[in-house]
């Protein structure tokens, strides 16, 4: 049995429709309130705020396979930041293909970073996001 670890992004009881409505950038509130209609499609839920600034859906333990240290997380969110929207899908191995005709993007961990949806076919990112959501 993993010890479980304590992290310091947890969930909130924080107003998903207010932090959305007080993003300034107007692309980005906009962008953001798409990438939520299509995670809440998807999900069959509603998003809970992650600390202060992630937009996450449902919740699941993970398990590190390197040090079997276990978190609780959300399984799919979102978190529009100054820099760009960080897309939060976990396991970025099953989008391999996808990521190909996605357009504009960049990757880091289980994260896809795009500046704007206008740089992504939509249709790609809503069946990459289905995907993570199973």
């Amino acid at each position: 049995m993993g010890k479980l670890a304590e992290i310091k992004t947890k969930q909130t009881t924080a107003n998903v429709a207010d932090f959305i409505d007080s993003i300034t950038d107007e692309q980005k509130r906009k962008d953001s309130h798409v990438i939520l209609k299509v995670m809440e499609k998807v999900m069959k839920e509603k998003p809970k705020m992650w600390g202060s600034s992630i937009v996450g859906f449902g919740n699941k333990r993970y398990k590190s396979p390197t040090s079997g240290r276990e978190v609780d997380w959300f399984i799919i969110g979102f978190s529009p930041r100054k820099a760009n929207i960080t897309i939060y899908l976990i396991d970025m191995r099953p989008h391999a293909d996808a990521l190909v005709k996605l357009g504009k993007h960049k990757m880091g961990g289980g994260c896809l970073y795009i500046n704007k949806l206008a740089d992504v076919d939509i249709k790609v990112l809503e069946k990459m996001i289905a995907a993570a959501a199973k």
